[in-house]
């Protein structure tokens, strides 16, 4: 009998200590994420309260995961009135490499987080906790990270609002977003583009849910 017991517990002790280390994994791999899709938007649209709203987001859910990277950026464009040149979503990320909750790697650098070897995709563009970001064909959609971008990762140049008054507006306007699971309605290269997929409907957060979207957005550790 206490042969018994002592098989028990040193059973028990056993799985104690690999639950204990996996913890330990999974935490080790959360303080190096480097990149990550938002779980939630900031629940006001397109209205993220500008680069510096959109960045301190960015900072509170890698905060939450006890991430120990300090300078969090929001992958978002902004413009400029009378034709002065605006933000770029490229130039605010840092150089590289990133990579997700996972340990995944999605892009080595700038130049090839915007190539066609560019690794976003649904499986690898989890959110801050490791999950899955629903897409096109769940039950459903919010494939629509917004941005404001070209598919360079600049600013746009093609008139308009893009950006829903840089990130300030919850009603009227537009914004670009792209496609995190990199499937649209045509079987062409930009419907399926990550980061420059097509306008909004509006910049509310029913308008966003309305073309497949909740507000969410790409965030990267520019360290």
């Amino acid at each position: 009998m206490k042969q018994s017991n002592s098989v028990s517990i040193g059973v028990l002790v056993a799985a104690l200590l690999a639950g204990g280390a996996l913890s330990t994994a999974a935490q080790a791999q959360q303080n190096s994420m480097t990149f990550f899709v938002t779980s939630v938007g900031k629940g006001n649209g397109a209205d993220l309260g500008g680069l510096e709203g959109a960045d301190a987001h960015c900072q509170a859910l890698a905060k939450s995961t006890g991430s120990a990277q300090a300078n969090w950026r929001a992958y978002l464009s902004t413009t400029a009135p009378g034709g002065d040149a605006g933000v770029s979503a490229r130039d605010r990320i840092g150089k590289g490499p990133w990579q997700n909750a996972k340990g995944v790697v999605v892009a080595k650098n700038v130049e090839d987080l915007h190539s066609d070897t560019s690794n976003v995709t649904k499986t690898t563009a989890l959110t801050e906790k490791g999950e899955t970001v629903s897409g096109s064909g769940d039950a459903i959609n919010t494939h629509d990270i917004l941005t404001g971008s070209d598919p360079s990762g600049r600013f746009s140049t093609a008139g308009g609002d893009t950006t829903c008054g840089n990130w300030t507006k919850s009603g009227e306007g537009s914004a670009i977003v792209g496609h995190h699971d990199r499937i649209g309605l045509k079987d062409t290269w930009h419907m399926k583009s990550w980061n420059s997929s097509h306008g909004s409907r509006g910049c509310s957060q029913d308008a966003l849910k309305g073309s497949g979207g909740a507000g969410l957005l790409y965030c990267f550790a520019a360290n």
